[in-house]
């Protein structure tokens, strides 16, 4: 199936939605948990788990640090339009983009601007830098806009499928 995603090809049934739920609320349910929670043999539970990695419909299992926590009080969404719209000036945005220091996401837009970045930095001066040495002298940038962000509320719904 051409241009879609390998995650959408393989149907979700009950087990694997009831899974995800479980693991949505908490990536470190352990496997035995996890299995009697859904009802299955802890041996089915993880070829579960695993072909739903494998699949794309899990794609990783992280830790939400908080940025202050460890030295990056100061937390912005930085929208980025490029120059052209061609392939040469996206990609080489894309492969620059996430690694650039202090880089939280990447998000690739539609609309008005191209790109929003997510950055989590130590001060005012640190994020003037970041724009000033790494966004404006990027050969595709065309215009930079900083927001800064007060305060990160986790949504009320995670994406969870519902039964």
């Amino acid at each position: 199936m051409p241009n879609i995603p390998h995650a959408q090809r393989a149907p979700i049934d009950d087990v694997d939605r009831a899974i995800l739920r479980i693991l949505a609320e908490n990536a470190r349910t352990p496997n035995n948990a996890l299995a009697e929670a859904v009802g299955i043999a802890p041996s089915t539970c993880l070829a579960r788990v695993r072909a739903l990695r494998e699949r794309g419909v899990i794609r990783a299992f992280r830790a939400e640090i908080a940025p202050a926590a460890i030295g990056l009080p100061l937390q912005a969404m930085i929208s980025v339009r490029l120059r052209a719209h061609t392939r040469e000036q996206n990609e080489s945005f894309r492969a620059t983009a996430p690694d650039l220091p202090g880089v939280v996401a990447v998000f690739h837009m539609a609309g008005s601007d191209d790109y929003l970045l997510h950055v989590a930095l130590a001060s005012p001066d640190a994020l003037r830098d970041f724009v000033v040495d790494h966004l404006t002298t990027h050969p595709a940038v065309a215009q930079t806009r900083t927001n800064l962000i007060f305060e990160q509320i986790a949504g009320r719904r995670q994406l969870t499928p519902e039964l």
